[in-house]
């Protein structure tokens, strides 16, 4: 062996010497993308290879480069996955597609492959290496259907366990209910956790409620036993909702890691397929002797209850998506596709499960519409808190708000639609009529998660005019600062919060169609709708323009509020569903 370690660099030398190469290795990066990804990417190949030399190739300077390569041995090539702007039609210069294949002949079996996520992946052959080299996420590319004949390198994992949380002494007076929701509705990071939380508080005004939830907890972190003495910061959160809950089941979610394509059923709703929520269901009702159980969310309806409550008719949902789709010339057939599968699974699946339900709770009369006549439906708008989100004096200025939780995709949709193809437009005009236009969008927790999955890039383009938030425990500060609410939803089912939540702030609304549906406000009057981009920011410089304008229509939609969406008014009709279920029948 010591011989051999004494030889090996000689032999190295000599026969890459025959070869007419340089024996040590080089890193060869090829810039085969967008150019600021590829920046990115050279940046970060060399922290992780800092001995050794670099070379940077691009579609600019590869003629000069492939004779120069040739006299070195090439240790690592990572390539850009990610398209780009084809260059080919200029003098002289290579297309990016055609630079990755000649990374491919000079380093076959040394392909670092980046995506647009900035994931990195070595191309090898098999299946997991096309299915990144096709675009596919990094933590997708293992994952298998249970069907697969084969051994499977990534499995789901399905937690046992789960833990009780005591909260407000019983009372012999009060009936008791439970509530399951596929989160634990605080910190209020979005409109459903919004929605769930008020109502359970209008609820406990004349029941005990005990909530069943999942949690997200790490796979692999073991809960607490039932009936466990919890002192961690989980339930430090938790103390606003046992102020009026009697009990908090939490349940760990499952880590589903099938394909999404694969199943007959949404793959939403094997993500909370739990046996420890189903036990938990079963030994509380014995324990704690609820008689009625409200379900939140169509993915949840398999536990099965007495009320379902669908925050969205999600079978509506995609059919837009599928509509646009179908309409867009420039999506690829496979993207279509993928659309139509997603609108049948949840089209099958919501239509059978609303009619398991004595009754239905949806958002809006539209909502009931879809579900059709036969399903007892009950509209409960959304609300808002009037108490809490109180009119506040509008300052001078030029300041637009978006708030949309990046985990909801219709958000980060409206998110791009606005930014790309409304904010160019305004963008215009900003030098010369708006100099101190700035934008504000409140993306909720982990935001830069949510956006890799949902779309091809690692992050949103910065820009000196927008400011992007992630949670944000108060918004009520946002509002008074803004001058304007943008809802720039351009897919979107049920009805939205933050609207509501504007509207008792007094700020006017610019908002798409879909952003504002099922609330019965009047264009021109209560909100301003604008469908196309064109229709979009010809409506924001309107109202930015004109602050008299701006004031009546803020005023208009504060009246509304106070007339129809407060949670107390909306909370009684949620507990006249609920005495129901619990008074006995004659």
């Amino acid at each position: 062996m010591k011989l051999w370690s004494k030889l090996k660099p000689w032999s190295k030398r000599w026969l890459f010497g025959i070869l007419g190469k340089d024996p040590e290795a080089v890193v060869v990066t090829f810039c085969t993308g967008d150019a600021a990804l590829c920046r990115r990417m050279a940046d970060e190949v060399r922290a992780l290879v800092p001995d050794h030399r670099h070379f940077v190739v691009t579609p600019e300077n590869w003629p000069r480069m492939r004779s120069e390569l040739r006299r070195y041995r090439i240790g690592l090539a990572p390539v850009m996955l990610a398209s780009a702007d084809q260059s080919h039609d200029r003098k002289g210069v290579v297309s990016a597609d055609a630079l990755r294949r000649a990374a491919y002949c000079l380093a076959p079996r040394k392909i670092l492959a980046y995506n647009s996520r900035l994931e990195r992946h070595h191309l090898r052959p098999g299946l997991a290496s096309y299915l990144f080299w096709r675009g596919i996420p990094l933590d997708r590319i293992y994952l298998r259907p249970w069907w697969w004949p084969w051994k499977r390198r990534d499995r789901g994992v399905i937690p046992m366990g789960y833990h009780v949380l005591q909260g407000r002494a019983c009372s012999p007076q009060r009936k008791r209910i439970a509530v399951l929701a596929p989160y634990f509705p605080y910190p209020l990071a979005h409109g459903g956790a919004v929605r769930i939380f008020h109502l359970l508080r209008e609820m406990a005004r004349e029941f005990d409620v005990e909530l069943f939830a999942f949690t997200d907890a790490k796979v692999g972190h073991a809960l607490p036993p039932a009936n466990a003495t919890i002192t961690s910061a989980a339930e430090i959160e938790a103390a606003p909702v046992l102020e009026f809950c009697a009990r908090v089941a939490l349940v760990e979610k499952p880590r589903y890691r099938e394909p999404r394509w694969s199943s007959l059923l949404p793959p939403e709703v094997h993500e909370f397929r739990s046996p420890a929520m189903r036990r938990a269901i079963a030994e509380e009702r014995r324990a704690f002797g609820f008689t009625a159980l409200q379900v939140e969310y169509t993915q949840l309806a398999e536990y099965g209850g007495d009320v379902l409550v669908e925050h969205d008719v999600t079978f509506d949902l995609f059919d837009q998506i599928r509509r646009r789709a179908v309409a867009h010339s420039a999506v690829h057939n496979i993207a279509r596709n993928t659309a139509w599968w997603d609108w049948f699974r949840w089209h099958r699946f919501e239509t059978r499960a609303v009619r398991r339900y004595p009754r239905v709770v949806v958002m809006s009369n539209k909502d009931a519409e879809l579900l059709g006549r036969n399903i007892p439906c009950t509209v409960i708008e959304n609300g808002v808190d009037l108490e809490r989100f109180r009119p506040q004096p509008e300052q001078p200025g030029q300041r637009l708000l978006f708030i949309g939780s990046f985990r909801h995709f219709p958000n980060v949709t409206a998110y791009r639609f606005f930014t790309e193809r409304v904010w160019p437009l305004l963008h215009k005009s900003l030098c010369e009529q708006f100099p101190e236009m700035t934008l504000t969008v409140v993306c909720g927790p982990e935001h830069l998660t949510y956006w890799r999955a949902f779309t091809d890039s690692p992050e949103p383009a910065p820009h000196p005019r927008i400011r992007l938030l992630g949670f944000v425990a108060d918004v009520r500060p946002l509002y008074v600062e803004a001058n304007l609410v943008i809802v720039p939803t351009t897919v979107s089912a049920g009805t939205n919060v933050k609207v509501l939540e504007a509207m008792a702030m007094q700020r006017a609304v610019v908002s798409t169609p879909s952003g504002c549906a099922g609330l019965g406000l009047m264009h021109g009057l209560s909100v301003w709708e604008a469908e196309t981009p064109e229709a979009f920011a010809a409506g924001v410089a309107m109202l930015i323009a004109d602050p008299e304008r701006r004031r009546q229509m803020a005023l208009a939609a504060y009246g509304e509020a106070q007339r129809r969406f407060d949670w107390r008014s909306i909370g009684e009709r949620q507990r006249d569903i609920l005495r129901g279920f619990t008074e006995p029948r004659a």
